[in-house]
């Protein structure tokens, strides 16, 4: 079940709203917890037992560092046993069978394949129960000691499939407030931000992401040189407004509940450097990475080979962490390059520029988002790069740009501050004006949900 469906929209989160408001105060997080594994287990319920066993994993564990003594060898090894269970549960799903096959490839052998599926959001839910568990062993919070609080946390629906990846200390102060959590305010705009995430994920990423579609059922090869430009810069587009629209409806489920969860996209195209685009692009991944990886291995305070060399296990850790897949790992590594090169000298430069540092991050973004989206073999990246850059003839630009130009122009200019500024205006203007907004985009956004088959959710894979 995904946010931007009609059965999610008209079936689940009325009854699941109304069921927790309705329940006492001391009762709410059981409520959540319940209609969250209800999200879940619509069509997962078989690996529901990974998410309960995860759970129940990091509670025990939390509680075992708790008693602990600071600085004891016990406790560290505890700390290694709880860096174990959750990456082991994680690695097992993801990446057992990109293993095995490559050791096959590589030795000859015929190890049989496990054919796996992945659990959705073991990405997102085994990093979250992991930042607990890390942070009681910092003594940045304590252990949990009632399991519903602790399984609310991990399986809140609004955030559980794709994120934004909320910390433990983030939400702990919210989820301990039993009466009063939330107030008729903090519902309105949560409504609001949930239809303002399902117009960006219905109306643009839909509408736009047909085209990147339509030129993999072309073929990579039968494509000309505009139009695999033209059905990248539609990638581009899709994939922000499909991850940040389903963020910024998490964050809206978040409010209606009484939660404050932080932002996960800051208008990320219109960085002037690689650097300031990753710290607006999935915030919370980032912000994930850079303290329970780059922060621990030293950050920055060692020198620059060693910070360079932190850079490199983190991207390596990035690109992994999106899939079990060589054009991931090269995505990585392509990040890393281009952050090393700016931490060498780039960076300063870019400062000084006004027009020439966004064009040089939007193409090395928009060339970025070719290596991930082009995840079937190195041999399709290397046919759909040279068609990228060697003038070759194909399927003519042409009629793909006059049916999806609109759309584009659209997007684009949705990628700008500037429909932020209009909706800040709105609310300013009028209530009334607001509402009749939102109400139109939602109405929109429900006539191509009736209308269209076609919906997907890119992050849902990872």
């Amino acid at each position: 079940m995904v946010f931007s469906s009609l059965l999610f929209i008209f079936r689940f989160l009325p009854i699941a709203l109304a069921v927790y408001y309705i329940a006492p105060p001391r009762l709410k997080n059981l409520a959540l917890f319940l209609s969250s594994l209800v999200f879940y287990s619509w069509g997962e319920v078989r690996y529901f037992p990974v998410m309960a066993s995860c759970i129940l994993g990091n509670y025990l564990l939390a509680l075992w560092l708790g008693r602990l003594r600071v600085g004891s060898r016990l406790r560290r090894a505890v700390l290694v046993l709880v860096v174990v269970f959750n990456i082991g549960m994680l690695f097992f799903f993801k990446y057992t069978d990109f293993f095995l096959t490559n050791i096959n490839a590589l030795f000859g052998t015929s190890i049989p394949l496990l054919h796996l599926t992945l659990p959705l959001g073991i990405s997102f839910y085994t990093f979250q129960t992991m930042s607990y568990t890390l942070d009681v062993y910092k003594g940045t919070v304590q252990p949990e000691r009632n399991i519903i609080d602790l399984g609310a946390y991990v399986v809140m629906f609004p955030q559980l499939i794709a994120g934004p990846i909320v910390l433990y200390k983030d939400v702990a102060a919210q989820l301990k407030v039993k009466r009063g959590r939330y107030k008729l305010a903090e519902i309105d705009e949560g409504i609001g931000l949930f239809i303002l995430g399902l117009g960006k994920k219905v109306l643009l990423a839909n509408s736009i992401g047909a085209l990147w579609e339509d030129i993999k059922l072309l073929g990579y090869d039968g494509v000309s040189t505009p139009l695999a430009w033209l059905g990248l810069v539609a990638y581009t587009l899709q994939i922000y407004f499909d991850f940040s629209g389903y963020s910024t409806m998490a964050i809206g489920l978040g409010r209606m509940l009484g939660f404050q969860f932080p932002e996960n996209f800051n208008l990320p195209y219109i960085s002037r450097s690689i650097t300031e685009f990753w710290r607006r692009w999935h915030m919370t991944l980032s912000g994930w990475f850079r303290e329970y990886v780059y922060i621990p291995l030293g950050g920055n305070r060692h020198g620059l080979c060693r910070q360079i060399f932190n850079l490199f296990v983190v991207w390596t850790l990035t690109g992994f962490w999106h899939g079990a897949n060589w054009n991931f790992l090269l995505w990585g590594f392509y990040y890393f390059v281009l952050l090393a090169i700016e931490k060498l000298f780039l960076y300063k430069h870019l400062q000084k520029g006004r027009i020439w540092p966004h064009l040089y991050a939007l193409l090395f973004i928009v060339l970025g988002w070719g290596l991930f989206a082009v995840d079937t073999g190195m041999g399709d990246i290397l046919t759909f790069f040279s068609r990228l850059f060697w003038p070759q003839g194909g399927a003519s630009a042409v009629y793909f740009a006059r049916n999806y130009g609109v759309a584009l122009l659209i997007g684009c200019l949705c990628s700008t501050p500037l429909p932020r500024r209009f909706y800040a205006w709105v609310c300013k203007k009028s209530q009334l004006l607001r509402i009749l907004l939102l109400g139109a985009v939602f109405l929109l956004s429900v006539a191509y949900l009736v209308d269209s088959t076609y919906n997907p959710f890119i992050y849902f894979r990872f």
